[in-house]
């Protein structure tokens, strides 16, 4: 019977991350392997890993490891695999922060006893405790955002969080998460990260056999999340197909892995996200009207930092205070006159934005005129850059191919800047990599 593991494999090395696989796979619940960094992101979007096996010594998995960081559980325990020749390898990987390593050659059993072995420091918080999550902010929009999740969140119904990127979507989930009482794990899924094909197996696993690469079992993530709380963020990037299946299981609390002729009893509350109109994408028949009615149970409207300026100044001494401690630095003070500037931004980016501007002020120990947000107004005599009968969706994919050609085909670094996963990126321009 499998365990309750989930391992990620870093290094290029093919052949010998197969062969750890193998050895891993009837032992743990997951494995996967990841060729660098950032296919390891990409997988962390839509898994969470208690062990990160570094195969090759020389990728920065220190940084990767901050990366995979949930803020209810530990960072990954980290395993380094190494040569017995490189012992000053296995020292300094110790003394940054790693907790075992295996020097080849090692028997399968030394590795499963490795990577399973200590587990007190999976679900061990954080620092920054749970407990002190918090919405920010005392206008009327956001007293009535936190009254509606006290009310709701002991109940079991299903709640729709609507809100533009940056708004904090992800933290309203998660409050009411906290204050439902539910006793099992909150489990976030990006459904616009993962590949449409996979997202079936993902969400509701599979049998041994089911397709070519389905060697072993997979429970999906409605088991995972059993006793708690799932989360479908960007739920409007679900495929119709898919949409059909999520509303039965809403409607029945059972799940069919693929290839089972069995359905499977689930117990977990659903929450879903978007920042797009459902209701507009629901009468342009992109979104099915049955499963909105049945996602649109509770909705809670996240508004946008635009909306509601008068709290600029609580979060921006939130985040000066949350972020000095976080990163190590003194805090810094933020004159009248920058708190006027910051009220008068527009905040595209929302509260998203406004953190990240006050991490750069932070690391430069003060916050100067040009690291202010200026926001970019062009002349009412300038062209578009793109005809006005173009669709919306025509002109993001026209954004986004100008983002990245502007990284220089780097698809990794473009979709940084757009704010959205690679694999998105790769769908929305259609540029997927064939492997």
């Amino acid at each position: 019977m499998p365990g309750t593991t989930s391992i990620l494999i870093l290094g290029s090395a093919d052949s010998e991350a197969s062969r750890l696989r193998r050895s891993l796979a009837r032992r743990v619940l997951l494995v996967e392997h990841a060729r660098d960094p950032d296919e390891a992101r990409e997988l962390a979007l839509r898994c969470r890993f208690d062990v990160l096996i570094v195969v090759d010594p020389a990728a920065p998995w220190t940084e990767l490891q901050s990366t995979l960081v949930d803020s209810d559980w530990a960072p990954p325990r980290v395993l380094l695999v190494t040569d017995r020749e490189r012992a000053e390898t296995a020292v300094a990987a110790l003394r940054g922060g790693a907790s075992d390593v295996l020097l080849r050659p090692f028997s399968a059993e030394d590795l499963v006893a490795a990577a399973t072995g200590p587990r007190e420091r999976r679900a061990a918080p954080r620092r920054a405790s749970s407990t002190r999550r918090r919405l920010v902010g005392d206008t009327a929009a956001m007293r009535e955002v936190r009254a509606l999740i006290e009310r709701i969140a002991p109940t079991p119904a299903t709640v729709l969080i609507e809100g533009e990127t940056g708004t904090g979507k992800e933290l309203v989930a998660r409050l009411l998460h906290e204050q439902s009482g539910r006793k099992g794990p909150f489990i976030p899924v990006n459904c616009s990260a993962i590949a449409p094909d996979l997202l079936e197996s993902e969400l509701f696993g599979h049998t041994r056999g089911a397709f070519t690469s389905a060697n072993r079992m997979r429970e999906g993530l409605f088991v995972a999340a059993g006793g708690g709380t799932l989360f479908l963020d960007e739920i409007n990037e679900m495929r119709l197909d898919m949409e059909v299946k999520l509303l039965r299981t809403l409607e029945e609390n059972t799940i069919r892995p693929v290839g089972s002729d069995r359905e499977i009893p689930v117990d977990c509350r659903i929450v879903a996200s978007t920042q797009a109109d459902l209701a507009g994408l629901v009468a342009e028949h992109r979104f099915r009207e049955d499963l909105y009615y049945r996602l649109n149970v509770i909705r809670i409207a996240v508004p946008p930092l635009r909306q509601r300026r008068d709290d600029i100044p609580l979060l921006a001494a939130h985040f000066v205070e949350k972020l000095s401690t976080e990163i190590g630095v003194q805090p810094i003070e933020i004159e009248a006159a920058q708190l006027d500037e910051l009220g008068a931004h527009d905040w595209p980016g929302n509260v998203r934005e406004l953190r990240n501007v006050l991490e750069r002020a932070l690391l430069l120990g003060h916050m100067p005129a040009e690291s202010l947000p200026k926001p970019a107004m062009p002349a009412p005599s300038e062209a578009p850059e793109y005809p006005l009968d173009w669709t919306l969706e025509r002109v993001k994919c026209h954004h986004m191919a100008r983002v990245l050609e502007a990284t220089g085909g780097n698809k990794s670094a473009a979709a940084r800047r757009l704010d959205i996963s690679r694999k998105t990126l790769e769908r929305k321009l259609g540029t997927v990599d064939p492997g």
